[in-house]
């Protein structure tokens, strides 16, 4: 078995997540895990609750998979702390060890492990547009040697959801970091669909929690509700940033289940555990023997949920319209969730 290697870098915090448990069938990869040691890099961009929801599962799912600690398999598991330029140390890393595979988790980390494709098998989870990011040349078939999962924003429906909810909203805010390429992508397609529907759209930017805080704040001021898609940086934030919009009486929607936990007011959106696990099961088959880039990318877009967060619905007053209310696949987020936890 390959030996472990627990590295640190100045800027971030690397640590190390074992796996162990017993082994059962799952559809999608292979019911065992073979009798070869592997060891697989899984990379993670900045911790914040959707990325951690899906690395929890992944790692999860793995052992449920039957890849188990001191038996078969090793996971080298590394956080760049948010820093970009940490990414490629970690790669570089991966490089020297001989990893079996890299998964990269969020579109950055995705961008910067392709670059090592060529050698080593990459799995890439939570990208928005893996097409825009440059990663692969269709979902249907990536090419190179690279595949993954897409939490793509399904804006259209976000939108639908503001003109439901907030019927007399002209103006919609957005924020986001320019600087993340799976921001831009939504951020452009949200304000294409929300102008067809009759709003004006304002936008503000930020690379840190203080750039954002200060846009958010000056743009809460002058319009009726808020939008932010899947942003790593605003994600990050997220509790922070949803208070800004709270103080000012704006609803704030989202592009993640997560960021509506961490207190953004609403979104239509995937199950990201479910996305963590997928991943999972793409990881098993590269190992097991396919070829990454033949392996067309998931993207979840069907059967999404709503998910609403009820101390937020209370403090802004907001009563739900019917078709809303009895919507079977409504999720409110109870104001007393603890540590993820989702209620209906």
């Amino acid at each position: 078995m390959k030996t472990n290697l627990i590295r640190k870098l100045a800027a971030g915090t690397l640590a190390m997540s074992m796996l162990a448990g017993c082994s059962q069938g799952t559809a999608g990869a292979e019911s065992t895990a073979k009798e070869d040691s592997y060891t697989v890099g899984v990379a993670q961009l900045v911790d914040h609750t959707s990325l951690n929801t899906i690395r929890d599962a992944m790692f999860d799912e793995f052992e449920k998979l039957g890849y188990k600690d001191d038996e078969n398999f090793t996971i080298d598991y590394q956080n760049a702390a948010g820093q970009i330029s940490n990414l490629d140390t970690i790669m570089n890393g991966y490089a020297s060890e001989g990893v079996d595979a890299i998964v990269a988790i969020a579109t950055p980390t995705a961008q910067t492990a392709q670059n090592y494709s060529s050698d080593t098998p990459v799995i890439f989870s939570a990208v928005s547009d893996p097409v825009g990011a440059g990663l692969v040349e269709t979902l249907e078939a990536p090419g190179g040697n690279i595949t993954g999962t897409s939490d793509e924003v399904q804006v259209d429906q976000i939108a639908d959801l503001i003109k439901e909810i907030c019927p007399d909203a002209k103006t919609i805010g957005m924020l986001y970091n320019a600087g993340e390429a799976n921001s831009v992508t939504n951020t452009t397609n949200f304000r294409k669909y929300a102008e067809s529907l009759g709003y004006k759209v304002e936008e503000a930017t930020g690379t840190d929690l203080t750039t954002l805080q200060q846009a958010a704040d000056v743009l809460a001021s002058k319009v009726d509700v808020m939008f932010s898609p899947n942003d790593n940086t605003v994600a990050s934030g997220m509790t922070a940033l949803a208070q800004i919009a709270l103080d000012h009486k704006v609803p704030y929607f989202v592009g993640a289940d997560s960021m509506v936990q961490d207190g953004g007011f609403a979104t239509v959106g995937i199950d990201y555990e479910q996305l963590g696990r997928e991943t999972a099961k793409m990881v098993v088959d590269v190992l097991n023997g396919k070829n990454a880039g033949e392996i067309p990318v998931k993207v979840f877009k069907d059967d999404l949920n709503v998910y609403v967060n009820e101390a937020a619905l209370k403090q802004l007053g907001i009563e739900l319209p019917a078709a809303v209310k009895d919507n079977d696949k409504l999720i409110l987020v109870q104001e007393d969730a603890q540590d993820g936890d989702k209620a209906e």
